[in-house]
């Protein structure tokens, strides 16, 4: 790939990164108003939001969100200005770290959607932009990483 491309594409998932956290921070703040939560396309927000599915280890889903989304953000702003002024690869440990964050975001952001479907059998469409953000956050980063130069620094640390 084309060093100009992948700045863009880092650009890009940084975006989606503070878009993420921007979408997170909403459900936080609607969650904690006590308003009834109203999604856009008349699913029942309310319901999935504040559901048993809504926590993980006893944290809000909507915090980790927040956390996970600033992570991407700013590291992946931060590696667009690196490569700006050292052209080359990012440094193999942010490399591995965005690559395991991405996958298990985006396990994770598959898992809830079937829950939503399959479990709840209610739709919250905020929680489908989120995993929608976290599925093209996944799929970008497998187009800038070569997977198998990563996997093999790791093996020989």
């Amino acid at each position: 790939m084309i060093f100009g491309e992948h700045i863009l594409l880092r650009i890009g998932i940084s975006i989606l990164g503070l878009c993420g956290f921007l979408v997170a921070k909403h459900i936080y703040k609607k969650k904690r108003s006590k308003n009834p939560f109203v999604c856009p396309i008349k699913f029942d927000c309310n319901a999935v939001v504040n559901s048993d599915y809504s926590r993980l280890f006893g944290i809000s889903l909507e915090i980790l969100g927040m956390v996970y989304y600033g992570l991407i953000f700013i590291a992946y702003l931060l590696s667009s200005i690196y490569l700006s002024f050292v052209p080359g690869q990012t440094p193999n440990p942010l490399a591995i770290l965005m690559i395991i964050l991405s996958i298990a975001a985006f396990l994770f952001s598959v898992y809830l959607i079937c829950v939503q479907i399959f479990v709840l059998k209610k739709g919250c469409s905020w929680c489908f932009v989120s995993a929608l953000i976290s599925i093209l956050i996944f799929v970008l980063t497998v187009l800038i990483y070569d997977f198998a130069s990563v996997a093999g620094t790791v093996v020989h640390i």
